[in-house]
């Protein structure tokens, strides 16, 4: 199985590729990779960041990679910084996915019921675009509320009406982080068309990278032929016992999740 993971590098702080590769690598896949930007460190809660845009090499990347004639069993992508981003990835899809390959968006755009620095209503649109070409895709509360155009917060009553409405971009949403008393929970529509919750219990903190740790072992659950039920739990599980580790192990929490000490046993799971 081959995977091209299309996200940025943040140089420290884990999230986004420098999750990705580690997860899908012990997963026994191989991983290929495309940055977006190179990063200093994450945005999240670091001041005095760089950040050097990597839209102007990527046309150059692919035409090599065309005369290759690479092609690759799943693509998925994460955190895009513009418009013509998004559009170079809908073109990466219909070139370079193989036949009856996996498309998976993970449409990084907010959290905390707000769009990110520099997103805008017209990129939100042009994300609801790559969507529907996904075969799965994996917003948070926020971006599904944004893509499903409903108000935040979701609960439980009213994630199935934005499951109902995200099934009209993408057949297989799935949602994540859904908050509610002590549990966060995983949404998504089974094969019976009824939600379908995987609940734990909340750990109180905010854990950076922890999205990015859930959709890179997702991947790597399909990519290992498990079905979508199975995925969502085995990813689940992973992504709270890093959460559960870090919540006591990392005193600084934006360097991101100890989910190094707990792959052995996300490996085990996937094996049996």
């Amino acid at each position: 199985m081959r995977v091209l993971a299309i996200n940025d590098i943040s140089c420290v702080g884990k999230c986004s590729l420098s999750v990705t590769l580690p997860i899908l690598s012990a997963c026994g896949v191989t991983c290929d990779v495309l940055p977006t930007a190179i990063l200093s460190t994450h945005t999240g809660g670091f001041e005095g960041y760089t950040f050097h845009d990597l839209t102007g090499e990527i046309p150059a990347v692919l035409k090599h990679w065309q005369s290759l004639n690479l092609k690759f069993d799943f693509i998925y992508s994460g955190y895009l910084g513009n418009i013509e981003q998004i559009e170079m990835v809908r073109q990466i899809k219909r070139s370079f996915l193989s036949q009856n390959g996996v498309f998976v968006v993970d449409p990084v755009m907010g959290d905390s019921g707000k769009l990110y620095a520099g997103f805008t209503p017209d990129y939100v649109a042009k994300m609801c675009e790559l969507c529907h070409e996904a075969d799965y895709i994996l917003p948070n509360v926020t971006e599904a509320c944004y893509l499903a155009d409903i108000p935040y917060p979701l609960n439980k009553n009213t994630v199935q009406i934005a499951l109902n409405k995200l099934r009209t971009i993408c057949r297989r949403p799935i949602v994540t982080g859904l908050t509610e008393n002590n549990t966060v929970s995983v949404c998504f529509v089974n094969e019976n068309g009824e939600v379908q919750t995987y609940e734990h219990e909340n750990v109180a903190g905010f854990f950076c990278g922890a999205g990015d740790v859930f959709a890179s072992a997702f991947v790597g659950c399909l990519a290992k032929g498990k079905n979508e039920q199975t995925a969502v739990q085995l990813a689940s599980d992973f992504t709270t016992a890093a959460i559960c580790r870090s919540a006591t192990e990392v005193a600084d929490k934006r360097y991101g999740l100890n989910f190094e000490t707990e792959i052995f046993s996300f490996l085990k799971n996937i094996n049996k």
